[in-house]
């Protein structure tokens, strides 16, 4: 791992993608490019890389050759176009946000600063995965992650006491689950945050806020950095991260597969 930290100047997004280099990983370099294969990261078979565009292209020919057409390269939206452009052999799959930070959150502020006990965000026991699918079936089925998946490692979560309003203006039960946040496909020197969701009657009260706030300060102190992905036009969830201290980056990812 030291020699591709080196390789790639310490870059989080291609560390994330080597995972530590877990068996079937592999990376190669050629001049100032690297280029890491990770197969199912994040539900996706991905090359992640950095460096010159022609360099990039040269590696990601080779990698493709060695793994096959199903990994898609990922890496700086700017580095991605210019290899995709004049190559028939990729095209754009689709755009988003990496963020990132080395430092944990800062001290809430706000309306939302007071958090009651019941509020207070933590690692949930595996016996209450059930409640974390269950509530992002409703508050985000479209999550990249959920319970039992391969690479999620837990769940973090903020519970409601008894007797307030819980999901669909129901009553909470004592610790209704009403946000979550998964270490998800964490690497060694990259923590990964996912499956961020609040129950659609809790939103608004910085319930959110507070099991990433939780979730990002725990990964930055097991791995040294922690990161999430982001929708590029998901701006609510983008100020959140910011005010959380993580730097955006945009990202592409280009594939080698035609429909």
């Amino acid at each position: 791992m030291a020699e591709l930290a080196a390789a790639c100047d310490d870059d989080p997004l291609l560390l994330w993608g080597a995972q530590g280099l877990r068996p079937g990983v592999r990376a190669w370099a050629l001049g100032e490019a690297v280029a890491v294969t990770c197969a199912d990261l994040n539900r996706r078979d991905r090359i992640t890389v950095r460096g010159p565009a022609g360099q990039v292209r040269a590696l990601v020919e080779h990698a493709l050759a060695e793994v096959g057409p199903s990994y898609r390269m990922v890496g700086s939206r700017t580095l991605v176009e210019e290899v995709v452009a004049g190559w028939p052999r990729l095209r754009i799959a689709g755009s988003f946000e990496w963020m990132d930070t080395h430092r944990p959150p800062p001290p809430p502020a706000g309306p939302h600063a007071a958090r009651t006990d019941g509020e207070r965000a933590g690692w949930l026991p595996r016996a209450r995965d059930g409640e974390v699918a269950a509530l992002l079936a409703c508050a985000a089925p479209s999550s990249w992650a959920v319970p039992g998946m391969t690479g999620i490692r837990r769940w973090a979560g903020v519970c409601h006491p008894t007797g307030t309003e819980g999901t669909e203006g129901t009553k909470g039960t004592e610790g209704g689950l009403v946000a979550v946040a998964a270490d998800a496909w964490s690497s060694p020197q990259v923590g990964f945050v996912a499956g961020v969701a609040t129950a659609v009657a809790w939103r608004g009260r910085g319930l959110g806020e507070a099991v990433c706030r939780f979730a990002l300060g725990e990964l930055v102190a097991a791995h040294g950095r922690a990161a999430l992905m982001v929708d590029t036009a998901n701006h609510a969830a983008i100020a959140l991260y910011e005010r959380l201290g993580l730097r955006i980056r945009p990202l592409a990812a280009a594939s080698a597969e035609h429909p």
